[in-house]
This record gives C-alpha cells, structure tokens and sequence, in this order.
C-alpha cells in the first residue's frame, strides 16, 4: 500500500486550529471581539503574519468578520464547517483568479466612477491615508498588500452604496490573495511604482469628480493586474 507524504501544518494553520478549537469548547462564541493581531502573536508565540493569514483563512470561512475601524469578531457559525481543512478553504484557485478579476472589473470600474461622484472629504483622507502606506511600503509585500486592499475598500465606501459595500466585503479576502501574487511578479522598483501610478491616477480623478476619468483609470488599473497574472496562472 502506498501512502502520500505527511505535510507539515503551517504556522498559520495551526494558529487557525487552535482558534478553531476555541470555538467547538465555547471559549470563543458568536459577537465576542478577537484580540489584536500583536495581543494574540505575543499569545501564540508567533509573528503578526502568522495570525493575520489565520485570521484571513477564518474570515475565508465565513468564520470571522472584520468590521472596519473596529477589529475582528466571531461570527454565527456552523458547526459542520469546522470539519473542513482551513488550508482548503484558503487555497487561491486559478478559476478563482480568473472569476475574481471579472468581478473586480464589474465592481471596481462602475464603483470608482461612482466614488468620483458621490465621496466627501473623509473619503478622501482614507484614499490619502492609503496610498501614503503604499508608498511606504515599497520593499515590504505584507504592508503593501494591506495598504493596496485598504485603497480599494476606502474607495468602495466612498460609493456612499451599501449593497456596494456588502458584495466588496465578500470578496476582500481572495482579493488579497490576488494582490499577493500579483505583488510577487511586481516586487521590482518599476513594478511596485508602476501599481502605486496607477493608483494614484484613480485617486486624482475621484478628487476631481471626473467620473469618465475615474472609470478609466480604474479600467487600466484592472487590466495591467490581469495582464501581470495571466501568464503566471496560465488562465
């Protein structure tokens, strides 16, 4: 008989488990609040990485919910779910790429447009905010990551659309897996100053209440990330 190979748990997933287990004993239950990401690495004994792709692998689940401005929190759960690996729930699929990119272009292009038209001013201090961390972040794909998703659902919110808001939410957790490969194909100078470019165009046109202008940029945006993965994920 032959067997496959043992493969050796992630840090991640066992960050993961053990919060998993937390909820089958009842010690995390629906609406409590997680600690922070630097509470609970000093609790685990791990590096802030490790507990926000655990964090992310749950909220892929269904399991956790980030409340923006608020933090974390446990959501009504099914138990079944918990039978599920949480690095099968976390895998980015290639027809999940390809399905995600379509639908960041139905959201994006018409939600930029719409932000040019109906965003106030702390629409655009969070719009501001994050594309000073991108910049910062130049060199560091976990920061730049985070500052890129944090453009992008600043700008969903600008929309003033709360159904808008809602299917974006649905969708940020593979967003950030896109993000992360298409920041690894990226990390060179021109490539990371290419993405913070373009972002930049989209800020300018939202600023500017040039809603032609800000479906464009986003147009572009979206179409240079396709471009940057189709070769690599072969769809």
């Amino acid at each position: 008989m032959e067997f496959k190979p043992v493969r050796a748990k992630k840090i991640y997933e066992q960050v993961a488990d053990a919060l998993l287990e937390s909820l089958k004993n009842g010690e995390l239950k629906p609406g409590d609040k997680l600690d922070s990401v630097e509470h609970l690495a000093k609790s685990f004994n791990v590096g802030r990485s490790a507990i926000r792709e655990a964090l992310s692998a749950l909220r892929a689940m269904g399991i956790l919910e980030m409340r923006q401005g608020e933090g974390t929190y446990v959501k009504a759960f099914d138990a079944s779910r918990f039978s599920l690996p949480v690095s099968v729930a976390f895998l980015l699929k290639r027809e999940d790429v390809k399905d995600l990119l379509e639908v960041r272009h139905i959201l994006e292009v018409g939600a930029a447009a719409s932000a040019a038209v109906h965003h106030n001013e702390e629409d655009l201090e969070a719009l501001e905010a994050a594309l000073s961390a991108m910049e910062k972040a130049k060199g560091d794909g976990e920061l730049g990551e985070q500052a890129d998703l944090d453009f992008h659902v600043a700008l969903v919110h600008a929309t003033h659309n709360a159904m808008l808001i809602h299917l974006m939410q649905s969708v940020s957790e593979i967003m950030v897996q896109a993000m992360r490969e298409t920041r690894k194909l990226l990390l060179t100078k021109e490539g990371t100053e290419r993405l913070l470019e373009e972002h930049r165009q989209i800020f300018t046109a939202i600023v500017e209440r040039d809603e032609t202008k800000a479906r464009q940029a986003m147009y572009e945006h979206l179409g240079n990330v396709e471009r940057s993965l189709v070769d690599y994920l072969e769809i």
